[in-house]
């Protein structure tokens, strides 16, 4: 069944959303930021975070090579991220605004 699911995900050309909100979640999860953050956008291996409080932004900016290692290791055990897919894949950069 697991990999009926995959290749449908594949074949209904999904990963790349479906892809784009596990990164998201895994924002949400690692960073414990999720109350403060605005908006979320990723592109070309780039996760820009829009936070609400300048204070949680610069705690965090200090954190950025942690956190985007933590977001690696969340998603490489996340069943439904796709690891192949070119567009979307892991984070190489966190840019926090």
């Amino acid at each position: 069944m697991d990999a009926l699911v995959k290749e449908y995900i594949k074949s209904m050309k999904l990963s790349m959303g479906l892809n784009t909100q596990r990164i998201f979640a895994a924002w949400d999860a690692c960073s414990g930021a999720a109350p403060f953050t605005l908006k979320r956008f990723y592109r070309g291996g780039k996760l820009y975070i829009t936070l609400s409080s300048s204070v949680i932004r610069n705690q965090l900016y200090f954190q950025k090579d942690e956190l985007v290692k933590k977001m690696n290791a969340f998603l490489s055990k996340d069943e439904l991220f796709t690891q192949d897919d070119r567009t979307v894949s892991f984070i190489e950069e966190l840019i926090l605004r």
